[in-house]
């Protein structure tokens, strides 16, 4: 049995985990190290820039030209005071260094100097002493804060032009942001901006996600360990749901591994059940996201996108940055998607949480004895919960202008609970969001659409689009009823109690419809 695993937690290490060649994802890195270049690179937590770096690092070192070393700047992320914060990067240097270089190439002890010069210092020493100039990888930049994270990136800007006898001669930030979006808390801003210290970059550059030949080259290592195969339409399917972001890429795999024992082999039906394992389970890597979606400048975005709107008129910092967080992707058109499908199912669910923690006891009153859901009873269960909490849990919501749609949400993830999934789907510019319940005992498993609008203020009744694009929605899915919710939300109108009503309607293509308004 191998050893090897699909890893989802730090960096790859090949003699345990598969992984794929880690320059390949950084071609132009080595010619901005030759060009004694300072750059950046930043992405999103875990796509393997450590990994990619630390690679490359050894490389270096080895092929005899550079003395080259990823290090770490998160010991000073906890400090205020400069000089402590120096300090204990520096002591971190040292431990890092013992490890990854030979005696003979690690640095000496560090050079006294007043704080605010000690990482200069340091750096002007190491690189004087060495006998093969610097290659520098700071990574976790982006942890300090303030005036610590200032006075970091003025001294390598200080030293810039003593390169590469007096300083690194070549230097990378690495972080989950570029150096305009660090977090500072002067200047009447939260971040540099534009002004930033480290104006000696000559490049910013992103970690790809992974390929669909490159998902089918990672996945054919654990094959060759193992004998158990991803059918072709499983890695298919692996690479749609994940758009190749590295860490869902692993995890999938690692899911479906672990519950399928070989020879069996992984097909599409694993894939799946690995990705709602996922979604039901939050591991840190989705949970994190919650902290990102309450950021003002990602709200900005991921709100319309999830009411189906226009994104207004933000600044292209902000779009950029909701990106270089992994959230976002640019469609072929030059439009925003969401990244991956797994994350646009995770983000509502995400900012479902807080309303669904504030849901009364609700009886399950839909199901029937043997288990299977009853749609009408489930309607009626629905209205009363509505009529008597839907306005006072609304308020409860992040994101006011989708704050109905996510109390659906949560009442409907409370109904999933133990004997079903749901799946979402929405979009800039179409006006809705398309869920999908399916429920029951294996065997009897049974599906239920619903299409979520949206009445506003100066804006036609969405009846009729709505009406044409469920139509779409359950044609796609081979159903032939599904629910139309429209969500009343022009002022002046009676409290929700009081204008919940239910009709019938039937779409373009002839299926039955019941369409609730509230």
């Amino acid at each position: 049995m191998s050893q090897r695993h699909f890893n989802t937690a730090g960096p790859c290490r090949p003699e345990i985990h598969y992984m794929l060649p880690p320059e390949r994802r950084l071609p132009e890195v080595r010619r901005l190290i030759d060009a004694e270049g300072y750059f950046v690179v930043h992405a999103p937590r875990q796509v393997g820039k450590t990994t990619a770096l630390r690679a490359l690092a050894t490389a270096l070192t080895e092929e005899g030209r550079y003395t080259s070393v990823v290090l770490s700047m998160e010991r000073g992320a906890g400090f205020t005071d400069i000089g402590a914060a120096e300090l204990a990067i520096l002591d971190g240097w040292i431990d890092r260094t013992d490890v990854e270089l030979p005696p003979e190439l690690r640095p000496a002890l560090w050079l006294a100097a007043a704080p605010g010069a000690r990482i200069g210092r340091a750096l002007k020493h190491w690189s004087m002493t060495s006998r093969r100039p610097l290659v520098v990888f700071l990574d976790e930049v982006d942890a300090l804060r303030d005036q610590v994270l200032i006075s970091v990136l003025r001294q390598l800007r200080d030293g810039h032009s003593s390169r590469p006898k007096g300083f690194p001669a070549s230097l990378a930030l690495i972080g989950m942001r570029d150096v305009r979006d660090y977090k500072v808390a002067s200047g009447g801003s939260d971040r540099l901006g534009t002004a930033s210290p480290f104006n000696i970059k000559v490049a910013s550059i992103t970690l790809r996600n992974f390929t669909a030949d490159e998902v089918v080259e990672l996945y054919a290592q654990h094959t060759a360990d193992t004998g158990q195969v991803f059918t072709p339409g499983a890695m298919q399917r692996a690479f749609d749901l994940t758009q190749g972001q590295p860490w869902l890429v692993n995890a999938l795999a690692s899911v479906a591994v672990a519950v399928t024992p070989p020879p069996q082999p992984i097909t599409v039906e694993e894939i799946d059940q690995a990705r709602q394992t996922l979604i039901a389970r939050q591991d840190t890597h989705l949970d994190s996201l919650s902290e990102r979606l309450r950021e003002q400048r990602v709200q900005a975005i991921i709100e319309p996108m999830l009411s189906g709107g226009t994104v207004p008129n933000v600044a292209e910092d902000d779009a950029r940055y909701v990106e270089d967080l992994g959230l976002v992707r640019l469609t072929p058109t030059g439009g925003l998607a969401i990244a991956n499908p797994i994350y646009a199912e995770v983000i509502p669910k995400v900012l479902a949480r807080t309303p669904r923690r504030s849901l009364p006891d609700i009886g399950a009153t839909w199901l029937h004895p043997d288990g299977t859901l009853d749609i009408d009873r489930l309607l009626t269960a629905f209205l009363s919960f509505w009529r008597q909490h839907g306005h006072p849990l609304m308020g409860s919501a992040p994101y006011t202008e989708v704050a109905a749609q996510l109390v659906f949400l949560a009442f409907l993830d409370r109904v999933a609970n133990g004997g079903g999934n749901i799946s979402r789907e929405y979009a800039l510019g179409t006006g809705r969001i398309d869920v999908m319940l399916e429920y029951g005992p294996p065997g009897r498993r049974a599906k239920f659409a619903f299409e979520l609008k949206v009445h506003r203020d100066g804006r036609p009744d969405p009846m009729t689009d709505g009406l044409g694009q469920l139509d779409t929605y359950l044609a796609r899915a081979g159903l032939e009823t599904g629910w139309l919710i429209i969500f009343d939300q022009r002022s002046g109108l009676p409290p929700i109690e009081e204008r919940v009503s239910v009709s019938e309607s039937v779409t373009p293509g002839g299926r039955r419809v019941h369409v609730i308004r509230g």
